[in-house]
């Protein structure tokens, strides 16, 4: 796993990158992805959250003026300083930006993704239910995609947190 230099993860965030990576790779695999796509893949593993526990400013700093709050800006800003080293993948890009929102507009790296930072499998809740859904995944893509975007969007109203407009309309594109 090549991490960028300017990374800024605890070693708890690089256990979790490790784990997202090697999903996002046995599915490569099982899906027998061309070589490029599954180059894709393996990079936004290793790369969403790149700069995870980067502090406030500079989470800012590379967001730009993404009105969001802090828990949601390291997406937007590894994307950006991977834009700035000169990473012009715009769906690798597309998909680090909006890794823990969603976006309607994602290609299969970007719902890859999303999956795969759900379904590691060292998240501590609803490990049966996740490991079932990693697991199908290859037989079943895109019913995979829709279980993992409800579960997520029931789990953030549970929590009475915000639903972002991109993530409704992640949700209703689905419908």
């Amino acid at each position: 796993m090549i991490l960028p230099p300017w990374a800024r993860v605890s070693e708890r965030r690089l256990a979790h990158i490790e784990r997202v990576t090697a999903l996002l790779d046995q599915w490569a695999v099982e899906l027998r992805l061309p070589e490029g796509e599954a180059r894709d893949w393996h990079d936004v593993g290793a790369w969403h959250d790149a700069l995870r526990d980067a502090d406030e400013p500079e989470l800012r700093a590379w967001a730009g003026d993404a009105p969001w709050p802090l828990s949601v800006l390291h997406g937007p800003a590894a994307a950006a300083r991977l834009a700035r080293e000169g990473e012009r993948r715009a769906e690798v890009l597309e998909a680090i930006h909006w890794h823990t929102l969603g976006n309607p507009r994602w290609g299969r790296t970007g719902r890859a993704l999303y999956m795969a930072d759900f379904l590691e499998p060292g998240r501590p809740f609803a490990r049966a239910e996740r490991a079932f859904l990693a697991r199908h995944l290859p037989h079943d893509f895109d019913g995979v995609f829709r279980q993992v975007v409800h579960l997520r969007l029931e789990w953030t109203l549970r929590e009475g947190k915000p639903v972002f407009p991109e993530t409704a309309a992640l949700w209703n594109q689905l419908l």
